[in-house]
């Protein structure tokens, strides 16, 4: 598939939930390769701050990806803080509530949801028109390889990250012939808040910046998935092929557990409450 080319150099990126962790080292990589970088988060004060290293590079703004005006918001301010349209759309914005599937509140349950698929779909419905009609633009989902390979402690978690593995690859289809793509970046656990707390084992660990070097590297590639790192991509793809005796011996092996029996409650707690006042 062929898409036109996106030159980084001066292009208008977007990026929500991106006062911290991933959203915030993908600003960088970004404001790196020479865009200009609106970053969103519902904490108003974190972003403008994280904003303010970049000087005129980027820009700060209150977002709530649940609230499709607010997000609307977010991408006319950058729209009209950069004075062109928008190029990239990175849908970082998420949360990972742990917890026993039938422990797990229902209010808990619906912010997941919220955040980590209708944030998706509001901000690929409000930017996605207007790239059609461009005939250029490329869309960025962060999802999870927990979308594609299921884990005990986070089933709504899994739920909400196999949505957007599913979403976007059908967008993906939509927008053929359109010159806009659909890019999906799959992260193994990465070391951020979003997973503080919880001792993972031997599953592999990647950084923030990793993950964000992979969504830039999307803007080339346009590729349909990206996991990072890749071998764990190919390996959830394969545990679908394997009897199903076979792979529950190398998730104990791995403590697929670990989101249930292998928490250090303290440190968890300081992200949960943080999530939960949402």
């Amino acid at each position: 598939m062929s898409y036109p080319k996106i030159e980084l150099d001066g292009a208008l990126v977007a990026i929500t939930g991106a006062a911290r962790g991933i959203g915030l080292a993908t600003a960088r990589a970004f404001v790196a390769a020479g865009a200009r970088v609106a970053l969103g988060d519902l904490d108003e004060a974190l972003v403008v701050q994280a904003a303010a290293e970049f000087g005129d590079r980027a820009m700060g703004y209150a977002l709530d990806v649940t609230d499709k005006d607010s997000y609307a918001r977010f991408l006319d301010a950058a729209v009209d803080w950069h004075g062109r349209p928008l190029d990239v759309l990175v849908n970082n914005a998420g949360v990972m509530p742990n917890a026993p599937f039938l422990e797990q509140s229902d209010r808990i349950d619906r912010l997941t949801m919220d955040v980590n698929v209708y944030g998706v779909i509001h901000g690929m419905r409000l930017a996605l028109p207007a790239m059609v009609e461009r005939g250029y633009g490329h869309v960025v989902n962060v999802a999870s390889l927990a979308g594609k390979f299921p884990l005990k402690g986070l089933a709504v978690y899994n739920a909400s990250k196999f949505a957007v593995v599913g979403l976007s690859a059908a967008t993906r289809l939509e927008m053929d012939g359109t010159g806009v793509s659909v890019s999906t970046v799959l992260p193994s656990a990465v070391r951020t808040e979003l997973s503080s707390g919880i001792d993972v084992g031997i599953l592999p660990t990647v950084e923030p910046e990793d993950i964000a070097a992979a969504v830039v590297r999307t803007v080339k590639t346009r590729a349909a998935e990206t996991s990072v790192p890749s071998y764990v991509g190919v390996a959830a793809n394969a545990a679908t092929l394997l009897p199903e005796s076979l792979i529950r011996l190398v998730r104990r092996a791995a403590h697929d557990d670990a989101a249930i029996n292998r928490v250090d409650d303290d440190v968890r707690r300081v992200y949960l409450d943080r999530i939960e006042k949402q």
